[in-house]
């Protein structure tokens, strides 16, 4: 999980900054992203890709990122945003975010399969999450922060939709959900469009 970060650190960057995002392909919420910055030559056993993890690990791996990383932040992009700009901007955005967020000015991106609007030395890398240890520790960031959204913040405001259960994502559950009670101001109006079709998601009553 270190091949990427050791050559670069023998080239002398101290400061790699893995960066993730998690919510892309939710009909529902934000898109939250997670850069993190660990300290050279660390080694962090059991951390993986946050898809691969269950739930009790990734909290678990989420507290020992925190205890042990140089620097992480976390950031939120809307879905009003994601409907104007469209999800691989907004995803985008978050990212830049997140690493503007930073309380330690990162030197090197590593960066899941994307091209981060930064003029920083940057690599995109295809299934980072899973083949390196600081894009592995920001998807576990972004991941726990956007399921807590979605057990607690989200799901209170609209109990209605099962966000606590499905996360989002274009469940069965959710589906009848939208169906049942049309979107929420918190749903993606782009992704409705696509999913449910034109007409269905005009028709609904939106609150």
């Amino acid at each position: 999980m270190l091949e990427f970060e050791k050559p670069l650190w023998e080239q002398g960057f101290r400061y790699i900054a893995g960066v993730d995002e998690v919510g892309r392909g939710c009909l529902f919420g934000d898109v939250v992203a997670a850069a993190v910055i660990l300290p050279e030559g660390l080694v962090l056993d059991g951390i993986d890709d946050s898809k691969k993890l269950t739930e009790k690990k990734r909290e678990e791996l989420y507290d020992v990122i925190m205890e042990h990383a140089e620097a992480w932040a976390v950031a939120r992009v809307d879905a009003s945003v994601v409907d104007t700009i469209n999800i691989k901007q907004a995803a985008r955005l978050a990212m830049k975010q997140a690493i503007q967020s930073l309380s330690v000015q990162a030197e090197y991106l590593l960066v899941d399969a994307e091209k981060v609007d930064l003029h920083l030395p940057q690599e995109a890398i295809i299934k980072g999450d899973a083949r390196s240890q600081s894009i592995a520790a920001a998807s576990i960031m972004a991941k726990v922060t956007r399921d807590r959204l979605c057990q607690g913040e989200w799901n209170d405001l609209y109990p209605d939709y099962g966000i606590a259960i499905h996360k989002g994502y274009a469940t069965k559950l959710h589906r009848e959900k939208l169906l049942e009670f049309g979107p929420s101001p918190m749903h993606r109006q782009s992704f409705l469009r696509k999913l449910l079709g034109e007409q269905e998601v005009e028709q609904q009553v939106l609150f």
